[in-house]
Protein backbone atom coordinates (compact mmCIF):
# COMPACT_ATOMS: atom_id res chain seq x y z
CA UNK A 1 0.00 0.00 0.00
CA UNK A 2 1.38 3.31 -1.25
CA UNK A 3 1.83 6.07 2.05
CA UNK A 4 1.86 9.20 0.52
CA UNK A 5 3.25 12.29 2.37
CA UNK A 6 1.42 14.92 4.53
CA UNK A 7 3.80 17.88 3.58
CA UNK A 8 2.76 19.53 0.65
CA UNK A 9 0.40 21.96 -0.83
CA UNK A 10 -2.54 21.04 -2.57
CA UNK A 11 -2.66 17.30 -0.26
CA UNK A 12 -6.21 16.55 0.94
CA UNK A 13 -5.15 16.56 4.70
CA UNK A 14 -5.19 20.18 4.03
CA UNK A 15 -8.49 20.90 4.03
CA UNK A 16 -8.84 20.12 7.62
CA UNK A 17 -8.85 22.73 10.22
CA UNK A 18 -6.02 21.70 12.85
CA UNK A 19 -6.63 24.35 15.42
CA UNK A 20 -8.26 21.51 18.05
CA UNK A 21 -6.92 18.46 16.71
CA UNK A 22 -3.81 17.69 14.29
CA UNK A 23 -3.50 17.48 10.81
CA UNK A 24 -4.89 13.36 9.92
CA UNK A 25 -2.38 11.18 8.04
CA UNK A 26 -2.79 10.86 4.41
CA UNK A 27 -2.83 6.87 3.33
CA UNK A 28 -4.46 5.14 0.36
CA UNK A 29 -8.29 3.83 1.15
CA UNK A 30 -8.62 -0.19 1.62
CA UNK A 31 -10.33 -1.97 -0.78
CA UNK A 32 -13.65 -3.21 -0.50
CA UNK A 33 -13.50 -6.92 0.19
CA UNK A 34 -14.48 -8.62 -3.16
CA UNK A 35 -17.65 -10.60 -0.79
CA UNK A 36 -19.09 -7.81 0.62
CA UNK A 37 -21.51 -9.54 2.53
CA UNK A 38 -19.11 -10.71 5.13
CA UNK A 39 -19.14 -6.97 6.43
CA UNK A 40 -22.90 -6.49 6.28
CA UNK A 41 -23.99 -5.75 9.72
CA UNK A 42 -23.57 -1.61 10.94
CA UNK A 43 -27.23 -1.23 9.22
CA UNK A 44 -28.86 -4.37 10.83
CA UNK A 45 -27.42 -2.90 14.76
CA UNK A 46 -29.05 -0.02 14.00
CA UNK A 47 -32.33 -1.35 12.88
CA UNK A 48 -31.87 -3.30 16.03
CA UNK A 49 -31.43 -0.68 18.45
CA UNK A 50 -33.96 1.54 16.97
CA UNK A 51 -36.37 -1.08 17.12
CA UNK A 52 -37.78 -0.56 20.84
CA UNK A 53 -40.31 0.97 22.51
CA UNK A 54 -41.70 3.41 19.30
CA UNK A 55 -42.70 0.09 17.52
CA UNK A 56 -43.73 -1.85 19.70
CA UNK A 57 -45.89 0.26 21.39
CA UNK A 58 -46.29 3.95 19.58
CA UNK A 59 -47.18 2.82 16.11
CA UNK A 60 -49.10 0.52 17.47
CA UNK A 61 -50.59 2.18 19.33
CA UNK A 62 -52.04 4.24 16.81
CA UNK A 63 -52.56 1.65 14.63
CA UNK A 64 -55.08 0.90 17.68
CA UNK A 65 -56.72 4.42 17.86
CA UNK A 66 -56.99 5.02 13.91
CA UNK A 67 -56.00 2.31 11.68
CA UNK A 68 -52.97 2.23 9.24
CA UNK A 69 -53.58 5.77 8.01
CA UNK A 70 -50.02 7.43 9.85
CA UNK A 71 -48.03 4.40 8.93
CA UNK A 72 -46.79 6.38 5.93
CA UNK A 73 -45.30 8.31 8.11
CA UNK A 74 -42.67 5.62 9.64
CA UNK A 75 -41.27 5.34 5.66
CA UNK A 76 -40.81 8.78 5.48
CA UNK A 77 -39.27 9.30 9.13
CA UNK A 78 -36.46 6.45 8.48
CA UNK A 79 -35.53 7.16 4.77
CA UNK A 80 -34.99 10.90 6.47
CA UNK A 81 -32.91 9.09 8.70
CA UNK A 82 -30.98 6.81 6.23
CA UNK A 83 -29.92 10.53 4.42
CA UNK A 84 -28.79 11.39 8.13
CA UNK A 85 -27.14 8.06 8.67
CA UNK A 86 -25.30 8.37 5.11
CA UNK A 87 -23.67 11.81 5.92
CA UNK A 88 -22.29 10.22 8.75
CA UNK A 89 -20.76 7.20 7.09
CA UNK A 90 -19.28 9.56 4.53
CA UNK A 91 -17.46 11.41 6.77
CA UNK A 92 -15.89 8.13 8.54
CA UNK A 93 -15.71 6.07 5.35
CA UNK A 94 -13.42 9.06 4.20
CA UNK A 95 -11.18 9.88 7.36
CA UNK A 96 -11.59 6.66 10.08
CA UNK A 97 -12.62 9.60 12.37
CA UNK A 98 -16.49 9.90 13.62
CA UNK A 99 -18.69 12.46 12.85
CA UNK A 100 -18.39 13.70 16.76
CA UNK A 101 -14.80 14.18 15.88
CA UNK A 102 -15.23 16.35 12.92
CA UNK A 103 -17.56 18.71 14.72
CA UNK A 104 -14.83 18.67 17.16
CA UNK A 105 -12.33 20.04 14.47
CA UNK A 106 -14.59 23.43 14.15
CA UNK A 107 -15.01 23.91 18.25
CA UNK A 108 -12.96 21.36 20.42
CA UNK A 109 -16.13 21.32 22.65
CA UNK A 110 -19.28 20.34 20.55
CA UNK A 111 -18.40 16.50 20.37
CA UNK A 112 -19.34 16.90 24.52
CA UNK A 113 -21.98 18.93 23.69
CA UNK A 114 -23.65 16.09 21.67
CA UNK A 115 -22.40 13.34 24.61
CA UNK A 116 -23.71 15.21 27.12
CA UNK A 117 -27.10 15.21 25.48
CA UNK A 118 -26.90 11.90 24.74
CA UNK A 119 -26.40 11.23 28.83
CA UNK A 120 -29.91 13.39 29.27
CA UNK A 121 -31.42 11.37 26.91
CA UNK A 122 -30.29 7.88 28.15
CA UNK A 123 -29.22 8.49 31.72
CA UNK A 124 -33.11 7.20 33.40
CA UNK A 125 -33.44 3.42 32.85
CA UNK A 126 -36.34 3.27 31.33
CA UNK A 127 -35.15 1.47 28.35
CA UNK A 128 -34.77 -1.72 30.67
CA UNK A 129 -37.26 -1.39 32.98
CA UNK A 130 -40.01 -1.66 29.83
CA UNK A 131 -38.06 -4.83 28.95
CA UNK A 132 -38.45 -6.24 32.96
CA UNK A 133 -42.39 -5.01 32.67
CA UNK A 134 -42.92 -7.81 30.32
CA UNK A 135 -41.03 -10.05 31.49
CA UNK A 136 -43.38 -9.67 34.62
CA UNK A 137 -46.32 -10.23 32.53
CA UNK A 138 -44.69 -13.65 31.63
CA UNK A 139 -43.24 -14.98 34.88
CA UNK A 140 -44.33 -12.31 37.02
CA UNK A 141 -42.25 -10.79 40.07
CA UNK A 142 -40.77 -7.07 41.04
CA UNK A 143 -39.90 -5.62 37.84
CA UNK A 144 -37.25 -3.26 39.45
CA UNK A 145 -35.43 -6.41 40.69
CA UNK A 146 -35.59 -7.73 37.19
CA UNK A 147 -34.34 -4.39 35.88
CA UNK A 148 -31.31 -4.74 38.15
CA UNK A 149 -30.20 -7.99 36.67
CA UNK A 150 -30.64 -6.76 33.74
CA UNK A 151 -28.84 -3.86 34.02
CA UNK A 152 -25.75 -6.11 35.43
CA UNK A 153 -25.99 -8.42 32.43
CA UNK A 154 -25.75 -5.43 29.71
CA UNK A 155 -22.35 -4.31 31.75
CA UNK A 156 -21.18 -7.71 31.56
CA UNK A 157 -22.01 -8.43 28.14
CA UNK A 158 -20.57 -5.05 26.91
CA UNK A 159 -16.94 -5.08 28.65
CA UNK A 160 -16.46 -9.25 28.68
CA UNK A 161 -16.44 -9.51 25.08
CA UNK A 162 -13.44 -9.51 23.34
CA UNK A 163 -14.72 -7.45 20.52
CA UNK A 164 -17.62 -5.34 21.61
CA UNK A 165 -18.86 -4.65 18.48
CA UNK A 166 -19.07 -8.33 17.56
CA UNK A 167 -21.33 -9.42 20.30
CA UNK A 168 -23.95 -6.31 20.00
CA UNK A 169 -24.38 -6.79 16.27
CA UNK A 170 -24.60 -10.90 16.94
CA UNK A 171 -27.32 -9.79 19.78
CA UNK A 172 -28.76 -7.58 16.96
CA UNK A 173 -29.64 -10.03 14.41
CA UNK A 174 -30.71 -12.36 16.59
CA UNK A 175 -33.16 -10.04 17.94
CA UNK A 176 -34.05 -9.06 13.92
CA UNK A 177 -34.68 -12.69 13.77
CA UNK A 178 -36.95 -13.34 16.82
CA UNK A 179 -39.14 -10.41 15.83
CA UNK A 180 -38.77 -11.88 11.93
CA UNK A 181 -40.40 -15.11 13.41
CA UNK A 182 -42.80 -13.14 15.38
CA UNK A 183 -43.83 -11.70 12.15
CA UNK A 184 -44.08 -14.68 10.82
CA UNK A 185 -46.45 -16.59 12.77
CA UNK A 186 -48.31 -13.13 13.51
CA UNK A 187 -48.74 -13.48 9.53
CA UNK A 188 -49.74 -17.07 9.85
CA UNK A 189 -52.45 -17.27 13.03
CA UNK A 190 -53.48 -13.68 13.93
CA UNK A 191 -53.49 -11.07 10.98
CA UNK A 192 -56.73 -11.34 9.21
CA UNK A 193 -57.86 -11.46 5.94
CA UNK A 194 -59.83 -7.80 6.68
CA UNK A 195 -56.47 -6.41 8.10
CA UNK A 196 -54.63 -7.31 5.33
CA UNK A 197 -57.30 -6.03 3.07
CA UNK A 198 -56.42 -2.79 5.02
CA UNK A 199 -53.03 -2.97 4.03
CA UNK A 200 -53.65 -0.53 0.77
CA UNK A 201 -54.31 2.66 3.66
CA UNK A 202 -50.79 3.27 4.66
CA UNK A 203 -51.35 4.95 0.50
CA UNK A 204 -54.78 5.12 -0.15
CA UNK A 205 -56.25 6.93 3.16
CA UNK A 206 -52.87 8.00 4.13
CA UNK A 207 -53.50 11.25 6.34
CA UNK A 208 -52.54 13.13 9.45
CA UNK A 209 -54.76 12.10 12.15
CA UNK A 210 -54.05 14.87 14.57
CA UNK A 211 -58.07 15.62 15.73
CA UNK A 212 -57.44 12.25 17.54
CA UNK A 213 -54.30 12.13 18.40
CA UNK A 214 -52.28 15.40 18.99
CA UNK A 215 -50.26 16.62 15.97
CA UNK A 216 -46.94 16.14 18.86
CA UNK A 217 -47.38 12.67 19.00
CA UNK A 218 -47.80 12.30 15.54
CA UNK A 219 -44.69 14.89 14.61
CA UNK A 220 -42.44 12.73 17.07
CA UNK A 221 -43.98 9.23 15.20
CA UNK A 222 -42.95 10.44 12.19
CA UNK A 223 -39.21 11.93 13.35
CA UNK A 224 -37.88 9.13 15.73
CA UNK A 225 -39.34 6.19 13.41
CA UNK A 226 -36.22 3.83 13.69
CA UNK A 227 -33.36 5.31 15.81
CA UNK A 228 -32.59 8.94 16.64
CA UNK A 229 -30.64 11.44 18.59
CA UNK A 230 -26.79 10.13 19.70
CA UNK A 231 -27.83 6.85 18.08
CA UNK A 232 -27.50 8.41 14.47
CA UNK A 233 -24.03 9.72 15.72
CA UNK A 234 -23.00 6.09 16.76
CA UNK A 235 -23.17 5.02 13.24
CA UNK A 236 -19.41 5.95 12.41
CA UNK A 237 -18.34 4.10 15.80
CA UNK A 238 -20.25 0.76 14.27
CA UNK A 239 -19.07 0.90 10.72
CA UNK A 240 -15.09 2.10 11.75
CA UNK A 241 -15.34 -1.32 14.34
CA UNK A 242 -16.76 -2.67 11.34
CA UNK A 243 -13.59 -2.00 9.20
CA UNK A 244 -15.51 0.15 6.69
CA UNK A 245 -13.25 2.34 4.55
CA UNK A 246 -11.05 4.47 6.29
CA UNK A 247 -12.00 2.83 9.80
CA UNK A 248 -9.66 0.13 8.95
CA UNK A 249 -7.20 1.72 9.98
CA UNK A 250 -8.43 2.08 13.29
CA UNK A 251 -8.45 0.03 16.43
CA UNK A 252 -11.70 -1.82 17.98
CA UNK A 253 -12.87 -0.87 21.44
CA UNK A 254 -12.40 -4.36 22.99
CA UNK A 255 -12.62 -5.67 26.23
CA UNK A 256 -9.86 -4.55 29.09
CA UNK A 257 -10.21 -7.72 30.76
CA UNK A 258 -10.76 -10.56 27.81
CA UNK A 259 -9.42 -8.73 24.77
CA UNK A 260 -5.93 -6.79 23.92
CA UNK A 261 -6.92 -2.68 23.61
CA UNK A 262 -4.95 -0.35 21.43
CA UNK A 263 -4.19 2.93 22.10
CA UNK A 264 -5.97 4.78 19.13
CA UNK A 265 -4.28 7.83 17.54
CA UNK A 266 -6.45 11.30 18.15
CA UNK A 267 -6.85 12.17 14.80
CA UNK A 268 -7.81 10.15 11.34
CA UNK A 269 -6.53 9.31 8.27
CA UNK A 270 -7.35 10.79 4.66
CA UNK A 271 -6.65 9.38 1.23
CA UNK A 272 -5.96 11.49 -2.39
CA UNK A 273 -8.28 11.46 -5.01
CA UNK A 274 -6.60 9.43 -7.21
CA UNK A 275 -7.85 7.34 -9.64
CA UNK A 276 -7.55 4.22 -7.78
CA UNK A 277 -9.16 5.61 -4.70
CA UNK A 278 -11.91 7.10 -6.15
CA UNK A 279 -12.50 3.49 -7.91
CA UNK A 280 -12.42 2.21 -4.88
CA UNK A 281 -14.10 4.57 -2.67
CA UNK A 282 -17.24 4.28 -5.39
CA UNK A 283 -17.69 0.61 -4.38
CA UNK A 284 -17.55 1.99 -0.68
CA UNK A 285 -19.84 4.24 -1.44
CA UNK A 286 -22.46 1.87 -2.85
CA UNK A 287 -21.78 -0.86 -0.80
CA UNK A 288 -22.45 1.83 2.19
CA UNK A 289 -25.88 3.23 0.85
CA UNK A 290 -27.38 -0.34 0.03
CA UNK A 291 -26.49 -2.11 3.30
CA UNK A 292 -28.30 0.81 5.11
CA UNK A 293 -31.26 0.32 2.76
CA UNK A 294 -31.36 -3.13 2.88
CA UNK A 295 -31.19 -3.59 7.01
CA UNK A 296 -31.76 -0.17 8.78
CA UNK A 297 -34.77 0.89 6.05
CA UNK A 298 -35.98 -1.81 5.49
CA UNK A 299 -36.35 -4.00 8.83
CA UNK A 300 -37.50 -1.09 10.71
CA UNK A 301 -39.81 -0.69 7.91
CA UNK A 302 -41.31 -3.53 7.56
CA UNK A 303 -41.49 -4.32 11.37
CA UNK A 304 -43.69 -1.00 12.15
CA UNK A 305 -45.69 -2.24 8.96
CA UNK A 306 -46.20 -5.42 10.78
CA UNK A 307 -46.78 -4.55 14.16
CA UNK A 308 -49.43 -1.97 13.14
CA UNK A 309 -51.18 -4.46 11.27
CA UNK A 310 -50.98 -7.02 14.57
CA UNK A 311 -52.75 -4.01 17.24
CA UNK A 312 -54.73 -3.16 13.94
CA UNK A 313 -56.26 -6.74 13.87
CA UNK A 314 -56.24 -7.70 17.61
CA UNK A 315 -57.30 -3.98 19.75
CA UNK A 316 -58.47 -1.73 16.94
CA UNK A 317 -61.52 0.04 18.49
CA UNK A 318 -61.01 -0.92 21.60
CA UNK A 319 -61.47 2.00 24.49
CA UNK A 320 -59.27 2.83 27.53
CA UNK A 321 -55.72 1.88 25.96
CA UNK A 322 -52.63 3.47 27.17
CA UNK A 323 -49.82 5.10 24.81
CA UNK A 324 -47.92 2.83 27.25
CA UNK A 325 -46.22 -0.90 28.36
CA UNK A 326 -49.71 -1.57 29.54
CA UNK A 327 -50.89 -1.71 25.71
CA UNK A 328 -47.92 -4.36 24.83
CA UNK A 329 -50.14 -6.57 27.92
CA UNK A 330 -53.46 -6.00 27.10
CA UNK A 331 -51.90 -6.85 23.57
CA UNK A 332 -50.60 -10.28 24.50
CA UNK A 333 -53.75 -11.05 26.44
CA UNK A 334 -55.52 -10.23 23.22
CA UNK A 335 -53.24 -12.39 21.44
CA UNK A 336 -53.76 -15.23 23.80
CA UNK A 337 -57.33 -15.42 23.88
CA UNK A 338 -57.41 -15.42 19.82
CA UNK A 339 -54.85 -18.07 19.52
CA UNK A 340 -53.72 -19.62 22.47
CA UNK A 341 -51.59 -18.61 25.63
CA UNK A 342 -48.53 -19.84 23.58
CA UNK A 343 -48.84 -17.41 21.00
CA UNK A 344 -49.37 -14.28 24.22
CA UNK A 345 -46.25 -15.77 26.02
CA UNK A 346 -44.32 -15.54 22.69
CA UNK A 347 -45.39 -11.93 22.03
CA UNK A 348 -43.96 -11.15 25.61
CA UNK A 349 -40.81 -13.16 25.40
CA UNK A 350 -39.90 -11.48 21.80
CA UNK A 351 -41.05 -7.99 23.34
CA UNK A 352 -38.82 -8.22 26.22
CA UNK A 353 -35.74 -9.69 24.30
CA UNK A 354 -35.98 -6.99 21.86
CA UNK A 355 -36.53 -4.00 24.92
CA UNK A 356 -33.21 -5.92 26.32
CA UNK A 357 -31.45 -5.66 23.39
CA UNK A 358 -32.08 -2.39 22.52
CA UNK A 359 -30.78 -1.15 26.30
CA UNK A 360 -27.42 -3.00 25.21
CA UNK A 361 -27.44 -0.76 22.47
CA UNK A 362 -28.29 2.16 24.36
CA UNK A 363 -25.85 1.63 26.84
CA UNK A 364 -22.94 0.86 24.11
CA UNK A 365 -23.77 4.09 21.98
CA UNK A 366 -23.90 6.47 24.72
CA UNK A 367 -20.69 4.94 26.11
CA UNK A 368 -18.96 4.90 23.02
CA UNK A 369 -19.80 8.14 22.00
CA UNK A 370 -18.65 9.82 25.47
CA UNK A 371 -15.20 7.59 25.35
CA UNK A 372 -15.10 8.41 21.66
CA UNK A 373 -15.18 11.88 22.94
CA UNK A 374 -13.17 12.27 25.86
CA UNK A 375 -10.44 9.89 24.25
CA UNK A 376 -10.18 12.75 21.17
CA UNK A 377 -10.40 16.33 23.01
CA UNK A 378 -9.73 15.56 26.61
CA UNK A 379 -7.94 12.99 27.80
CA UNK A 380 -5.55 12.33 24.59
CA UNK A 381 -3.05 9.64 26.56
CA UNK A 382 -6.30 7.51 27.82
CA UNK A 383 -7.02 4.01 26.28
CA UNK A 384 -10.74 4.35 24.96
CA UNK A 385 -11.35 1.17 25.46
CA UNK A 386 -10.67 1.66 29.19
CA UNK A 387 -12.87 4.27 29.07
CA UNK A 388 -15.08 3.29 27.69
CA UNK A 389 -15.25 0.33 30.01
CA UNK A 390 -15.66 2.97 32.78
CA UNK A 391 -18.81 4.44 31.06
CA UNK A 392 -20.56 1.36 31.04
CA UNK A 393 -20.55 1.00 34.30
CA UNK A 394 -20.93 3.95 35.24
CA UNK A 395 -24.46 4.04 33.24
CA UNK A 396 -25.01 0.66 34.71
CA UNK A 397 -24.72 2.13 38.35
CA UNK A 398 -26.44 4.57 37.97
CA UNK A 399 -29.25 2.96 36.74
CA UNK A 400 -28.93 0.11 39.61
CA UNK A 401 -28.74 3.43 42.41
CA UNK A 402 -32.13 4.96 40.93
CA UNK A 403 -33.71 1.32 40.68
CA UNK A 404 -32.96 0.44 44.42
CA UNK A 405 -34.23 4.33 45.76
CA UNK A 406 -37.30 3.61 44.17
CA UNK A 407 -36.83 7.17 42.08
CA UNK A 408 -39.52 8.00 40.09
CA UNK A 409 -38.10 10.39 37.26
CA UNK A 410 -38.22 13.82 37.76
CA UNK A 411 -40.46 16.13 35.49
CA UNK A 412 -37.68 18.12 34.06
CA UNK A 413 -35.63 15.43 32.84
CA UNK A 414 -38.28 14.07 31.02
CA UNK A 415 -38.89 17.70 29.27
CA UNK A 416 -35.22 17.09 28.55
CA UNK A 417 -35.26 13.73 27.38
CA UNK A 418 -38.37 14.33 25.16
CA UNK A 419 -36.61 17.26 23.52
CA UNK A 420 -32.78 16.62 23.27
CA UNK A 421 -32.89 13.97 20.79
CA UNK A 422 -34.91 16.21 18.18
CA UNK A 423 -32.91 19.23 19.52
CA UNK A 424 -29.34 16.95 18.54
CA UNK A 425 -31.08 15.94 15.13
CA UNK A 426 -31.67 19.68 14.25
CA UNK A 427 -27.92 20.83 15.11
CA UNK A 428 -26.10 18.10 13.68
CA UNK A 429 -28.05 18.17 10.42
CA UNK A 430 -26.34 21.57 9.85
CA UNK A 431 -22.97 20.59 11.18
CA UNK A 432 -22.71 17.68 8.56
CA UNK A 433 -23.48 20.30 5.82
CA UNK A 434 -20.39 22.54 6.87
CA UNK A 435 -18.41 19.05 7.82
CA UNK A 436 -18.91 17.79 4.44
CA UNK A 437 -18.98 20.11 2.35
CA UNK A 438 -15.68 22.42 3.95
CA UNK A 439 -13.40 19.40 4.86
CA UNK A 440 -13.95 16.62 2.17
CA UNK A 441 -12.06 16.64 -1.11
CA UNK A 442 -14.93 18.32 -3.61
CA UNK A 443 -14.61 14.18 -5.04
CA UNK A 444 -16.33 12.88 -2.54
CA UNK A 445 -18.58 15.79 -0.84
CA UNK A 446 -22.26 15.61 -1.23
CA UNK A 447 -24.41 16.67 -3.87
CA UNK A 448 -27.34 19.01 -3.99
CA UNK A 449 -29.92 16.11 -3.55
CA UNK A 450 -28.28 15.01 -0.10
CA UNK A 451 -28.04 18.28 1.10
CA UNK A 452 -31.62 18.93 0.54
CA UNK A 453 -32.26 16.11 2.75
CA UNK A 454 -29.90 17.45 5.42
CA UNK A 455 -31.92 20.25 5.01
CA UNK A 456 -35.13 18.74 5.38
CA UNK A 457 -33.76 16.87 8.52
CA UNK A 458 -32.65 20.92 10.05
CA UNK A 459 -36.68 21.82 9.38
CA UNK A 460 -38.09 18.31 10.55
CA UNK A 461 -36.04 18.03 14.04
CA UNK A 462 -36.06 21.87 14.51
CA UNK A 463 -39.59 21.75 14.86
CA UNK A 464 -40.13 18.69 16.87
CA UNK A 465 -37.85 20.26 19.00
CA UNK A 466 -39.68 23.80 19.10
CA UNK A 467 -43.32 22.09 19.04
CA UNK A 468 -42.11 19.91 22.15
CA UNK A 469 -40.53 22.43 24.37
CA UNK A 470 -43.98 24.72 23.55
CA UNK A 471 -45.91 21.86 25.06
CA UNK A 472 -44.18 20.84 28.02
CA UNK A 473 -42.98 23.74 29.28
CA UNK A 474 -46.31 24.66 30.44
CA UNK A 475 -46.15 21.43 32.44
CA UNK A 476 -42.77 21.83 33.57
CA UNK A 477 -43.88 25.69 35.07
CA UNK A 478 -47.06 24.07 36.30
CA UNK A 479 -45.46 21.56 38.53
CA UNK A 480 -42.40 24.14 39.84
Amino acid sequence: MTIHQTAGGGSAADLFPTHVLGRPEVRDLPPAPKDTRRIIGPGIVAAGVGLASGEFVLYPYIASQVGLVFVWAALVGVMTQFFLNMEIERYTLATGETALTGFSRFWRHWGLVFALMTYFANLWPGWVTSSATMLTFLFGGEASWIAIAMLIAIGLILTLAPTVYVVLERMQMVKVAAVGLLIVVSGIFVITADAWASLPEIVTRASIPAQELGFALLLGALAFAGAGGGQNLCQSNWIRDKGFGMGQYVPKITSPITGEPEAAPSTGFVFEPTPENMARWDRWWRFANLEQLLTFVLITFITIIFTSLLAYATVYGEEGLANSIAFVQREGQVLAERVGGWFGALFWLIGAFSLFAAGTGIVDYTSRVAADVLRTSYLKDSNESRLYFMLVWGLVVVGVIVLLVGLTQPLVLLVISACVGGLMMFIYSLLLIRLNRKVLVPEIRPGAVRVAMLVWSFLLFGGLSILTIVQQLPKLWSAG
